[in-house]
């Protein structure tokens, strides 16, 4: 029969028990040196090692051959304490048995000397349930115990036990076991039990655990019963935490601004069944992290919920600061507490997501704090708090050295009153060989009677070039190949896996040559889309489109811009004024025309 690996795996010695040292060697030095007390209290949160550690404290001060305070788990009473053959060491759980009627049967049975070993012991799980009549019949017992009598009560809520009793008791507070630890042992359990475990999906394991190692054994059993390798990707998919990374997605669409997409977002959660409150809190949860990663990068690591790494996290940190945190986070609580009360939850979710993605909605004091933040690091940066408008001047021709006579240059077309000046091309300048000396130009031949003056044409000015774009095979950028083929990866691929493709602003696709070029606008958008199952799914589309076989890459970047009709003043050259043309005309022929 499968026994469960937190059970095949519990500590059988102190020395076994991790993240505990500072409790297990005091109890295996009273252990060794006899120096037992009667009652023990074991409080801290859930798997850190309390009931694990009264069975062995129960096993050790009735072991025959103790070795160093640890139980040697070979004699008759560590066998029989094992598998429940000595009635003389008795696990009760307080949440099922905590009237006062239970209570006064143990305390009349106590009485009795043990016959199977030397000292009878109580394990109490779950003490702070006994109710306050069932307290005080065990009170009497606590104060004046007999001398083969032990109690080792456990409990995860110190604050319920009565102080009565906590002052008759010796007191160990058990901690939780940090992440790295956690690690070590399933890596361990791993390597014994044959599961192929990477180190990126125990790290996740040990997170995800929070804090407890029978968690973690529990999520390690549960993941490798998939069979198959189990590193991160595995874990999420058999965890069902594939949502995280939506999750995440939308505190990308917060964190640029993007209202439209985040309350997108949003319907497609609601759509796939996800509750509400479900999405906030998650919300929530995230941005606690960010704000404990920004506000303590070093000691803050273990104070992380979980369920993100630590690349998501810098990358979506990067866009907040502390004081943007504290306000999301502020509004996020406000939002879930009217959630009980709310007519339309829909509805006060959207509000909260168009407050969060725009701060100068939120009128509390969080909101101006943020509003404050962001300016002064405007400031700080060098960048003006509020761009001023200017109105455009006309274009004016760069002034050509006085060495040698320029014609009268053609004024040129007004620009629009509008347009700012930072949008207008390049000036274009003149070639190398236009701006000769006015001494090294070749003599003027022998006059002739008589002679029609012919002026000078200025030479054609070089248009700047236009910024260069990749050219596919039909002629084009490939924009619209791309746009083709989003309809078909939408049916290939997962939800998770397609959102980013959705979103035109995070991800861009051009066929350039014979590759499809996957464009991403960050580095969390491009580590979404850069796997190779999701790539090679993007090239054997397009190799399906195209009748030959393309390959599809990742680039972190902007796509370059389509290709389209010269514009004037961008590239190509620009059609002149048909009346300049004529005036220019006459002048070569030497006529003068008003």
């Amino acid at each position: 029969m499968y026994q469960a690996l937190y059970r095949k795996w519990r500590p059988q010695k102190f020395e076994d028990v991790v993240g505990q040292s500072h409790i297990t060697q005091t109890l295996r030095t009273q252990v060794e040196t006899g120096r037992l007390s009667h009652a023990y209290l074991f409080t801290g949160t859930r798997g850190t090692g309390k009931t694990t550690c009264a069975k062995i404290l129960a096993k050790a001060v009735n072991c025959q051959n103790p070795n160093q305070g640890d139980p040697c788990n070979v004699c008759p009473a560590c066998r029989g304490i094992d598998d429940g053959s000595i009635l003389d060491v008795v696990e009760l759980d307080a949440a099922s048995n905590n009237g006062v009627d239970q209570v006064r049967a143990l305390r009349d049975e106590a009485v009795y000397a043990p016959a199977a070993v030397k000292k009878r012991v109580y394990i109490v799980d779950e003490v702070h349930m006994l109710s306050t009549a069932a307290f005080n019949a065990l009170l009497k017992i606590l104060e004046e115990p007999p001398e083969h009598l032990m109690f080792i009560l456990a409990t995860t809520e110190l604050h319920k036990v009565p102080a009565t009793i906590l002052s008759r008791c010796q007191r160990f507070s058990f901690q939780r076991i940090t992440a790295q630890d956690i690690q070590g042992r399933l890596s361990q359990v791993a390597k014994a039990e044959g599961i192929d475990l990477t180190d990126d999906g125990a790290a996740l394991l040990a997170r995800l655990a929070d804090g407890a190692l029978r968690d973690g054994l529990s999520l390690l059993d549960q993941c490798a019963a998939s069979g198959g390798t189990v590193d991160r990707a595995s874990v999420l998919e058999d965890l069902g935490l594939a949502g995280n990374l939506r999750t995440a997605h939308l505190m990308n669409h917060i964190r640029r601004g993007n209202t439209a997409q985040a309350l997108e977002e949003l319907a497609q959660l609601y759509g796939a069944g996800k509750g509400i409150s479900a999405v906030l809190s998650e919300l929530s949860t995230l941005t606690r992290d960010l704000l404990i990663q920004k506000t303590a990068p070093k000691g803050g690591a273990g104070l992380m919920a979980g369920g993100y790494d630590e690349e998501t996290l810098f990358t979506l940190g990067k866009g907040f600061s502390a004081q943007r945190l504290i306000q999301m986070l502020r509004l996020l609580q406000d939002t879930q507490a009217g959630l009980r009360t709310s007519a339309n939850q829909r509805t006060d979710a959207e509000l909260c997501l168009i407050r969060l993605c725009d701060e100068t909605l939120d009128s509390s004091n969080e909101g101006l704090s943020a509003r404050i933040a962001r300016l002064e690091a405007m400031l700080a940066n060098g960048v003006p708090a509020v761009p001023v408008q200017t109105v455009s001047q006309p274009q004016t021709l760069q002034p050509e050295p006085a060495a040698r006579p320029v014609p009268e240059p053609v004024p040129p077309a007004p620009q629009p009153v509008d347009e700012p000046p930072w949008d207008l091309p390049p000036l274009p300048e003149e070639p190398e060989e236009v701006r000769r000396p006015q001494e090294m130009e070749p003599e003027e031949p022998p006059a002739r009677p008589q002679p029609v003056r012919q002026p000078r044409q200025p030479a054609p000015q070089p248009v700047s070039p236009a910024r260069p774009v990749q050219q596919s095979a039909g002629g084009a950028s490939g924009g619209a190949f791309w746009q083709s083929l989003l309809p078909v990866l939408k049916t290939r691929m997962k939800p998770w896996a397609y959102m980013p493709y959705s979103d035109k602003a995070a991800v861009a696709g051009r066929l350039e040559n014979d590759s499809v070029v996957v464009y991403a606008a960050d580095a969390f958008t491009y580590k979404t889309v850069n796997k190779p199952e999701l790539l090679r799914i993007v090239a054997q589309a397009a190799s399906e489109r195209l009748g030959r076989p393309v390959q599809a890459v990742a680039r972190k970047g902007t796509a370059p811009p389509e290709a389209a009709e010269p514009a004037p003043g961008a590239s190509g050259p620009a059609k002149q004024d048909p009346f300049q043309e004529l005036l220019q005309t006459g002048r070569a022929l030497g006529v003068e025309i008003d």
